[in-house]
């Protein structure tokens, strides 16, 4: 790679960062032709962007990042891929599905929302995030079940005085 291409891949890669709050960093290497295939084709999807990586070049958009990944960079060794994700638990979830039937893919450490993952031993915690959207429909559902309590006590009432209002009727 000449210092040209070097400069647009990393500019591409601190955009792709910049895009997003949800990084995972993981090692793929050793996958066979088919099992690889199938990642990708899981991931996409899921909507999540699968790539694989130059450790030195992601170690330098990470730099010039404005997002703070903090001890990110010191996992980039061997062979990296990264997903990119909206979803704070999907990469997990598919890389916790993928690791029933293999021992890859590994995770080394993520980024989600200014937090971070290293290790593989996080990938249990980073697969039961909750969404966004399931943390809405929680708080929905929580704030709508006192309502509906009101509601139905309020209709149980109204039914008891009608039933006694026949009855003095009859």
């Amino acid at each position: 790679m000449t210092r040209e291409e070097k400069s647009i891949a990393i500019e591409v890669l601190t955009a792709q960062l910049a895009g997003t709050n949800i990084v995972y960093v993981s090692d793929i290497s050793g996958m066979n032709a088919e099992t690889t295939s199938n990642l990708r084709r899981a991931c996409y999807k899921a909507g999540i962007k699968l790539e694989v990586v130059k450790n030195t070049l992601l170690a330098k958009a990470m730099e010039a990042s404005a997002n703070d990944y903090g001890d990110l960079p010191s996992v980039l060794t061997g062979n990296s891929a990264i997903f990119i994700s909206e979803i704070a638990n999907a990469p997990g979830k598919i890389i916790k599905d993928f690791r029933k039937k293999s021992a890859k893919p590994v995770l080394k450490g993520a980024y989600i929302n200014a937090e971070i993952y290293i290790g593989d031993d996080q990938l249990d915690a980073l697969a039961t995030i909750k969404s966004k959207e399931e943390l809405i429909g929680e708080l929905i559902g929580l704030l709508q079940s006192p309502a509906q309590r009101v509601i139905s006590a309020l209709q149980n009432q109204f039914a008891k005085s009608e039933e006694v209002t026949e009855e003095v009727e009859a």
